[in-house]
Formats: structure tokens, C-alpha cells, sequence
């Protein structure tokens, strides 16, 4: 009897590689972002970020304080992300499919609300799933905001008295 070891490798069978998608302003950075990063990191073997363009945030009746190159370059630094993509419409369905991304990672804030049902069944048609995270309690870039209108007297909401000028670090 022959007491060698036949070894040919491991059965490893080709698995394809899942990659996931998240998109945020990540304007005000804090642990709330990063906890949503990393979990989402934990569920996919790349994940692409998409961090929205000032324009989009104007669009969306908001005011960037720290300008998108600066919001994606520190996006880009985070050990959980393997690549930063510009996000420049609220169409996630199309940047998933252009991406490659099986699964799209959002807060649970919008869990059960007839808008995201519905992008559920669309999603699902194209075999992408959504993955709902908690919101990190107690921490958001509204709350930041707010004390610091509050710290510094800003006393506006209106976003089209921002304009680029009116960044933190410009």
C-alpha cells in the first residue's frame, strides 16, 4: 500500500465574486457611515461606493458642507472600500446593473416604505438584493448639523443661500 498523499489542490469550484453598492452624501463623515461600510464590506467581496455630487444634494433641497472631491477622497481612504463612483442621479437600480452589483446596501430607514417596496420587486427582477442596516442610534449627519448651526448661528435651511463658496474649507 502506497502511504503517499495524492494532493492535486483543493475542489475549489469558480465562485463569482459578489460585489455591492452603496451610495450617500458621507458629507459630515461619523461612526454611523463607517458602521454601514463595514458591515457592508462583511457581506460582499467588493464594494463600490457612490458618493453624491453636490449638484445632486442641491437637488435634493440639501447643502453639502465638505465639497465632493473631498467627500469622495475620504470615502476612498476607508479600508472597507474597494472603489468610490461619482453618484449623479438617484437611479441606483441602473448603477448596480452598470456596476456589476448583486446587492445594494441601504439604510433601514426606508425598510417597509411603498417606495422601496416597489424597488424591492425591481431589484429582485434583476437579481439584485436589498440588504437593510440599522442606523447607527444616537449619531447623524442632520444632528451634526444642527449643533453646528446651533454652536456657530447659522440660523438658514434654505439651501439655495449655499452656494460652492460657502463649502467649510473654501
Amino acid at each position: 500500500m502506497d502511504d503517499r498523499i495524492n494532493f492535486t489542490g483543493p475542489d475549489i469550484k469558480s465562485k463569482a465574486m459578489v460585489i455591492g453598492y452603496t451610495t450617500g452624501v458621507y458629507d459630515l463623515f461619523h461612526i454611523g457611515h463607517l458602521n454601514l461600510l463595514k458591515n457592508a464590506k462583511g457581506m460582499c467581496d467588493k464594494l463600490i461606493v457612490g458618493v453624491t455630487v453636490d449638484e445632486l444634494v442641491l437637488y435634493k433641497g440639501k447643502h453639502a458642507m465638505i465639497p465632493y472631491s473631498d467627500r469622495a477622497e475620504i470615502v476612498r481612504s476607508i479600508k472597507y472600500v474597494d472603489a468610490v463612483v461619482p453618484q449623479y442621479d438617484m437611479d441606483k437600480l441602473t448603477a448596480c446593473k452598470k456596476l456589476g452589483a448583486s446587492i445594494l446596501f441601504v439604510g433601514d430607514d426606508w425598510y417597509g416604505t411603498e417606495k422601496w417596496k416597489k424597488y424591492e420587486e425591481d431589484f429582485a427582477k434583476e437579481g439584485i438584493k436589498i440588504v437593510y442596516f440599522p442606523y447607527t442610534k444616537g449619531i447623524s449627519s442632520t444632528k451634526i448639523t444642527e449643533a453646528l448651526k446651533a454652536a456657530r448661528g447659522w440660523t438658514t435651511n434654505d439651501p439655495s443661500s449655499c452656494s460652492e463658496d460657502n463649502h467649510l474649507n473654501v
